[in-house]
């Protein structure tokens, strides 16, 4: 069994274009993401899904300098890149992460793939996404590669949502059962952004990762992420105003 995560990553962020690329402490943020989960016990691969577009030679070029592997893909029909890239590389599972997240646990990934392990005969999509229990940005998402592949086929060309990757699972409930991945209590922040979209996140990320970097602490897990902030209850409050698009996703 072949486990994969790929990251959904290009330049052209309406938001905050190139973030991407942008550092975070002298490291640029997908650089933490794949070394977070390069960390995982239970990924065999990680491969960064990024577009054709120009402007996205310079995430190939990333990839190339720090021996990452990458996948190039449409730029906008996000769902047809990622499912051609587990097509492409004869992935079995599929863990599924966003360039926005660099501060992903490995820890919460590796926990995820045991629990699909032992109910995938359950529901074949399981996912942190379908209910905003964890910080946002903390999201895993897992499902059999052949489901995305298979979805992909159903899905309109002219489909708006094909900007979307695993969302579109969630349109075929009864063919395609799932499972809502609930945060406990220790871990449960909603209130918490820790993915990327804006300045302010930008902001509040360096903050959060010079804190462990100044101690010289190498790794740093979601448990120590939010022991941190809640000591430091006005931070959460930088991005908190932030409006986020993907909230009518789960609305």
């Amino acid at each position: 069994m072949q486990v994969v995560a790929s990251i959904q990553a290009r330049m052209g962020s309406s938001r905050l274009p190139g973030k991407v690329l942008t550092e975070i402490c002298g490291k640029p943020m997908l650089l933490w993401q794949v070394e977070r989960i390069r960390r995982s016990r239970l990924v065999d691969r990680v491969i960064v899904g990024t577009s054709t577009s120009e402007l996205d030679d310079k995430i190939e070029d990333f990839c190339c300098q720090n021996s990452i592997e990458y996948y190039r893909g449409s730029e906008d029909d996000v769902l047809n890149r990622i499912a051609s890239l587990l097509r492409h590389i004869s992935a079995d599972l599929h863990i599924e992460c966003c360039g926005d997240s660099p501060l992903i646990d490995p820890q919460i990934i590796d926990e995820f793939i045991g629990y699909y392990f032992k109910n995938s005969t359950h529901a074949e999509y399981f996912s942190s996404a379908l209910e905003t229990t964890y910080p946002p940005g903390l999201e895993v998402t897992i499902y059999p590669a052949r489901v995305l592949i298979e979805v992909e086929k159903r899905i309109a060309p002219d489909d708006s949502d094909r900007e979307h990757v695993g969302y579109n699972i969630t349109k075929y409930p009864l063919r395609y059962r799932q499972k809502s991945l609930v945060a406990p209590p220790w871990f449960y922040a909603p209130e918490v952004y820790l993915e990327v979209d804006t300045k302010e996140d930008l902001v509040l990320l360096r903050k959060i990762v010079a804190h462990f970097v100044d101690k010289g602490q190498v790794h740093f897990g979601l448990g120590e992420i939010l022991s941190y902030l809640r000591q430091q209850p006005e931070l959460i409050k930088i991005n908190q105003k932030v409006k986020r698009r993907w909230r009518k996703l789960r609305e």
